[in-house]
């Protein structure tokens, strides 16, 4: 996605295009490049008579597991002029009733068997396409069954109801109401200019708010008869079935759908090519830091078909990465031209392409910026790149084949799904990984710098550009460039003298020398756990889960007692920035930039963590490339790297990119809240950085403070899980983690005694231009820790989630999404904490206030209803059986047994504590929390609503 779209991502999805170039093969290559790419023989294609088409593959990853998904060639674009915005609310309003499921009861079907709104159960609208996301849990009978219904149902039998059509439209402007602000008001200016002369302009999948207002019911039920048939529909069935009940029960459920007697055509929109030299200069107030895009025109792409075009995809993948590293590289120097700068090939245009770049230039210099990205450009299109750069790209690219085809047999369904939509919808080819493997094997070797070099021929020689900047609204005495200066700007860098990129050798070994290593000093099992634990010689600590989850990922997690908290105030910021200092410096011989390039081809990471009460590393690797991560581990311990101009650079970036940070809205919400809610404590949490912050940050203090805490690995617990044995990885352990330096030294978290208010307090802070609200609540209090009132309490959360969209979603029609998320904490003092999050128009936000409480309320009087306590532990042992069998999940609790000292067998056996939960136990962890003294209520409103306030309460308009 190019940067320039980010105001509209939560709309749009990513239109994943397969493109093909010309090209110049080496005359060594294996493969044929006119030769078909085939079809993965293990995924079935059919289509119905009716002309719906299906895609059928058996995967047992997870088990008892099917992901089902409904796809539709027909999108936004697809829309008339009265519909704008309808084909997103077709897709709403497949959950509002069909012949089959009244209102909602699709929803709660599906919790019912485990399938969470939202998180698992969901679907989204794009320009082109609609796709409807449907995973089922098979271990009881008839679960699948009811699922193909569903699926059908959306096909051809949403009723669309006249009061459910007038019920749904608070809510999708609720949807629209999240994205409003400085960014979309912005991109509304700039989006008809960027797609000129083409229906996409007109067309954005959220739609306009008028119309959803105002629309009469047969206009969307125009929509759904137009569009939903069956010859522009494909079904998608993978996961743990037979081939052949599937396809069964997809011709049972589609065969008997029919299109209409005079189907409307399925025509595709056209984007011409620019016709002039195009350049604007947009602002808000609100808007808090400058951005700058240059957009090629677009051109028109056939889907991928031949090895030829396979390896034209190839080259151009690496022709953006290269131009990527480059552009990256300058956000390195001291005096960075801009925060962040990118090039990319895609477009939101169905067979469509366009290269583009983007750049985000903070509170900078908009010409800098733009210089600097023209001329990185313009560098790559004389001189190309190096011989050492392409061989480093194909390493790369090699190293991830490599991990892919390793773990092709433990690939999860949902994977396998998003292939087959891509290729039903855009002929995206789906030759299976063998195949690519085969195919990146005989291919990338033989890739040459000319090839790679020739990509910047598709717009060489465009000369017809769009070109525009965002930003804030220039202060008294600043002048920002007119759309001609950077027209200007542009053709003066291409015009310029510029010089050939300049190779640097950077060390061959991340180690100049090698540790002396200690030796493992004591060995047990642990069989419940299924680990092996390790003691060091230097008294570090080990655990060892070998799986067979993946069969090429091995992940590492270290930590101990400790953290930021151990420092006073005079050291806040040193502390707080001390990890992303030396990350961004680099460790041993290397720079981030020299780092990146000495680990081509190798797949391995590490990064060290430092949070208020704990610090450690966390890493992964492939299987080849374990010893690297143990070097990356061992560097990151011993020997961070100082780097003055580096750190400057830092330095003057988030300057750059927090100096107007007051001017964002809901940046001023949360930062005026977090201080109400500390009282004005100097150690709170930084919850909205500040570029002052920054100015506070003293290089060689953060630096002792870094090597304080890791440079003494004393009391460190590490764990590894994943693909290894455990003889192949002890000696790396030994080598690596038993050198480590360690005193003996006990570290310890600190409690800084920083608290929440007490009492109930409520602020309103009115703040920004859109009529947006939010609400904010936050129950906290001290009170003893057990890892069951904690699950209580988190399950008190879910039952209020589902209460909350059925409620203050589906009936008040106040909000789009919201939630609640509680739990308790042992560290650094025994407490709980429960949040509210309720995203609302200002109208409702007193409405929205008395339905949460009253539900509040109710919890504590009645407890839930069993109903609702079954749909959450249902979907809880649903998520259980899948995370169980991920390293992630494994690395996670195993860490938190060794360091919070949980029990166990609550994480071997949490389906035994799920399925123990009582109404009563929800009911008693709502009485500790919802019943607590403590209750702080923060609101945004807008800041010219009226003279009303919500509730009472100080009230302040922040910063």
């Amino acid at each position: 996605m190019n940067k320039p779209f980010k105001a509209i991502a939560q709309w749009l999805l990513i239109l994943v295009v397969t493109i093909t170039a010309g090209h110049t093969f080496a005359q060594n290559s294996p493969l044929d490049p006119t030769a078909k790419i085939p079809v993965d023989p293990k995924v079935k294609i059919g289509k119905l008579d009716n002309g719906l088409t299906f895609y059928i593959r058996q995967n047992k990853k997870p088990e008892q597991k099917v992901e089902l998904r409904l796809v539709l060639n027909a999108g936004a674009i697809n829309e008339d002029d009265d519909q704008q915005g309808l084909a997103h609310m077709a897709e709403h309003m497949a959950f509002n009733g069909t012949t089959h499921f009244k209102k909602n009861d699709i929803v709660s079907f599906l919790q019912n068997i485990g399938v969470g709104f939202g998180n698992d159960l969901n679907a989204y609208t794009s320009f082109d396409e609609t796709v409807y996301i449907l995973p089922i849990p098979i271990d009881k009978p008839g679960n699948l069954e009811k699922g193909f219904q569903v699926l059908e149902d959306w096909a051809h039998n949403v009723t669309y109801l006249d009061d459910d059509i007038q019920n749904e439209k608070p809510i999708i402007l609720e949807e629209s109401r999240l994205g409003k602000g400085a960014n979309d008001r912005m991109f509304k200016k700039i989006y008809p200019q960027l797609f000129a002369g083409s229906k996409y302009a007109k067309r954005l999948p959220i739609g306009i708010d008028s119309i959803i207002k105002n629309f009469k019911p047969d206009v969307i039920r125009r929509f759904y008869k137009d569009w939903y048939r069956p010859n522009l529909m494909a079904v998608i069935v993978v996961g743990d079935i037979e081939p052949a009940k599937a396809e069964a029960l997809v011709r049972k459920h589609f065969a008997g759908l029919t299109n209409p007697a005079n189907p409307r055509p399925r025509e595709y929109a056209n984007v011409p090519a620019y016709a002039s030299n195009e350049a604007m200069v947009v602002t808000d107030k609100e808007a808090t830091s400058y951005t700058v895009s240059i957009n090629y025109p677009a051109f028109k792409e056939s889907p991928s078909s031949t090895v030829g075009d396979y390896r034209n995809y190839l080259v151009k993948q690496m022709f953006v990465s290269l131009t990527n590293q480059r552009l990256q590289e300058l956000t390195q120097k001291e005096n960075p031209p801009f925060l962040f700068g990118s090039v990319s090939f895609g477009s939101y245009a169905r067979g469509y392409d366009a290269f583009g770049a983007f750049a985000a230039a903070g509170t900078g210099d908009v010409n800098k910026a733009l210089s600097a990205v023209v001329e990185e450009i313009e560098r790559v299109k004389r001189f190309g790149f190096t011989a050492a750069e392409l061989e480093r790209a194909k390493k790369s690219m090699l190293a991830n084949y490599d991990r892919m085809y390793n773990n092709r047999d433990k690939t999860e369904s949902d994977n396998y799904v998003e292939e087959y939509v891509n290729n039903f919808l855009q002929q995206e080819p789906i030759p299976g990984m063998d195949k690519e493997y085969e195919y990146a094997k005989g291919l990338v070797p033989g890739i040459s710098l000319e090839e790679v070099n020739a990509v910047s021929k598709k717009f060489k020689d465009d000369k017809n550009r769009f070109v525009y900047v965002t930003g804030p609204e220039p202060k008294a005495g600043e002048k920002l460039p007119e759309g001609k200066d950077l027209l200007a700007a542009i053709e003066a860098k291409e015009k310029a003298d510029i010089k050939p990129y300049e190779e640097k050798a950077v060390a061959a070994t991340l180690i100049s020398k090698e540790p002396a290593a200690g030796k493992v000093v004591a060995k047990t099992k642990n069989a419940a756990l299924g680990t092996t634990e390790l003691k060091l010689s230097n008294g570090i600590t080990v655990t060892l889960k070998s799986t067979d989850f993946k069969n090429d990922q091995i992940l590492m997690g270290a930590t101990r007692q400790g953290g930021k908290n151990s420092y006073g105030l005079s050291d806040k910021f040193n502390a707080e920035y001390a990890v992303p200092l030396v990350s961004t410096m680099g460790v041993g011989e290397f720079s981030p930039t020299d780092l990146r390039k000495a680990l081509a081809g190798k797949t391995a990471s590490v990064n060290p963590t430092f949070s208020a009460i704990s610090e450690g590393v966390r890493g992964n690797s492939s299987v080849k490339d374990l010893e690297t991560m143990f070097q990356l581990t061992y560097l990151y311990f011993t020997a961070p790297r100082k780097d003055t101009a580096l750190f400057r650079s830092w330095q003057q970036r988030n300057k750059s990119q927090f100096a107007n940070i007051s001017a964002n809205p809901q940046a001023v919400f949360f930062d005026t809240l977090n201080k109400t809610m500390y009282n004005n404590n100097p150690l709170a949490p930084v919850m909205v950085p500040n570029s002052s912050y920054f100015d506070q940050v003293n290089l060689d203090r953060a630096l002792d403070i870094y090597k304080e805490r890791f440079g003494d690995a004393s009391g460190m617990s590490f764990t590894f899980v994943g693909s290894f044995k455990d003889e192949e990885i002890i000696p790396y352990i030994e080598k690596y983690i038993a050198s480590l330096p360690a005193t003996g030294k006990k570290f310890a978290f600190v409690d800084n005694k920083v608290r929440p208010v007490t009492g109930n307090k409520q602020l309103t802070v009115n703040k920004g231009k859109e009529e947006k609200s939010m609400i904010l609540a936050f129950y906290s209090g001290e009170v003893p820790y057990t890892e069951d009132m904690d699950l209580k309490a988190q399950a008190m959360s879910e039952v209020l989630n589902i209460r909350i969209i059925e409620e203050l979603r589906e009936k008040v029609q106040g909000i789009y999404g919201g939630g609640t998320n509680g739990g308790l904490e042992k560290y650094p003092y025994t407490s709980y904490s429960f949040v509210l999050q309720l995203p609302c128009g200002p109208e409702k936000v007193d409405t929205l206030l008395k339905a949460v409480k009253k539900e509040f309320v109710d919890i504590v009087a009645k407890g839930p209803d069993t109903s609702y306590l079954n749909k959450v532990k249902i979907q809880w042992l649903e998520q259980n059986k899948v995370k169980m069998k991920e390293n992630g999940t494994w690395l996670e609790g195993l860490m938190s047994i060794k360091f919070k000292g949980d029990d166990p067998d609550r994480f071997l056996h949490a389906e035994k504590y799920i399925n123990k939960l009582t109404p009563k136990d929800v009911q008693q962890a709502a009485k500790l929390i919802l019943d607590g003294k403590n209750q702080f209520y923060a609101i945004q409103m807008p800041e010219n609503y009226g003279n009303k306030t919500p509730g009472s309460g100080e009230q302040k308009k922040g910063f």
